[in-house]
């Protein structure tokens, strides 16, 4: 199938588009410069330059297209984007797969696709855009949530393997708040198989959560990360105010949630097998070690 891809040279853009080539798709991806379009033709993608708000431009692609991955996903560009391409598939029957987010779930300790919403300011937006996509007639879309997507020693896990440490006797490595939120997480590689699940096989209004089923705290992480510093597993906790004002308002309110997830639902209608190392190995001794036993 021909699939226009955006966000293909992002974090989980970068193991979405090799993941459908190897399906056998072909991918027509929408970047915004020249260098990310020669990063696309070196993967084996066609690219075409130009902006996610254009709707005549993507209305066309869209329309050329066998469907659509947005990965690219923003405030500014959603509104715009979703139109454009329901626009250019309209009545097609094409499937649509749009990005979604765990935090709009807020604190709770099992979310499941039909759990209450209780977005922090940072994802307030997302609903609006999501409830356009999944009420769509004539289209296919859907929506897939990642959950804290870490793995290739990139994604929000940096915040904890990156945190100041400290000086002094003992140094410590510095926690989001307490610590004793939990985190619903998911590897990008595993993300990226549920993206193409769900744009094969997902069905017109679904909602499907990417959850790896790991859901550690952000103390059990913290410590692992000081382990594998060199700082025998000691941490330090902070409080609201100063994650706050290290992370910025927005962030810190959202990952200060307290939030867990299985991701069944993925798993008993598309097959998804999520198989990569969880993230907690990661940290201790996998794609994040190597560079905090070097800092």
């Amino acid at each position: 199938m021909s699939i226009l891809l955006t966000g293909a040279t992002g974090y989980i853009g970068s193991s979405v588009l090799p993941r459908l080539l190897d399906e056998g798709h072909a991918v027509t991806a929408l970047v915004r410069d020249e260098s990310k379009a020669q990063l696309v033709r070196d993967a084996g993608a066609a690219a075409v330059v130009g902006d996610a708000t254009d709707s005549a431009l993507v209305a066309r692609l869209a329309q050329e297209s066998d469907g659509v991955i947005h990965l690219a996903s923003g405030h500014d560009v959603d509104p715009v984007f979703i139109a454009a391409v329901l626009d250019g598939l309209a009545g097609s029957g094409k499937p649509f797969v749009h990005t979604g987010g765990i935090w709009t779930y807020g604190s709770n300790p099992d979310i499941a696709e039909g759990s209450p919403v209780a977005p922090p300011a940072i994802t307030a937006w997302r609903a609006a855009n999501e409830a356009v996509v999944l009420g769509a007639e004539g289209v296919r879309g859907s929506v897939v949530v990642p959950s804290i997507v870490y793995g290739h020693g990139k994604g929000l896990a940096r915040v904890i393997v990156d945190a100041p440490r400290g000086s002094g006797v003992a140094p410590a490595l510095q926690l989001i708040g307490d610590g004793s939120q939990h985190w619903a997480t998911v590897h990008v590689d595993d993300v990226a198989a549920l993206y193409v699940l769900a744009f094969e096989n997902g069905a017109a209004g679904e909602v499907y959560i990417a959850a790896g089923g790991a859901n550690p705290t952000v103390r059990e992480l913290g410590e692992l990360a000081a382990r594998a510093a060199g700082l025998d597993g000691r941490v330090e906790a902070e409080s609201v105010e100063q994650t706050s004002a290290r992370l910025g308002a927005g962030l810190a309110e959202a990952l200060l949630l307290d939030q867990q997830a299985r991701g069944t639902k993925a798993r008993i209608d598309l097959g998804w097998e999520p198989n990569g190392p969880s993230l907690a190995d990661e940290i201790l001794s996998g794609s994040y070690a190597p560079e905090l036993s070097r800092s």
